[in-house]
């Protein structure tokens, strides 16, 4: 399981790679994919329109999602 995080114009914000899990819902911070507002090099992002691509095993669906502060 991956998510990845992309800006308006299509770059690459942050990916969080979650590794092997077993289908189910994941509520908690520590088990579920938690995306903090900070880009892969920890810096916090401006609001904004984002898109989330989520990829599990053959599946792949995206997003978007809007950043307010």
């Amino acid at each position: 399981v991956a998510v990845s995080v992309y800006d308006a114009e299509g770059h690459a914000v942050r990916r969080l790679d979650l590794g092997w899990r077993p289908a189910g819902a994941y509520r908690a911070r520590d088990r579920a994919a938690h995306w903090d507002g900070r880009n892969q090099q920890g810096e916090v992002v401006s609001s904004g329109v984002y898109f989330v691509e989520l990829i599990a095993g053959g599946r792949r669906i995206t997003r978007r999602i809007v950043l307010r502060k």
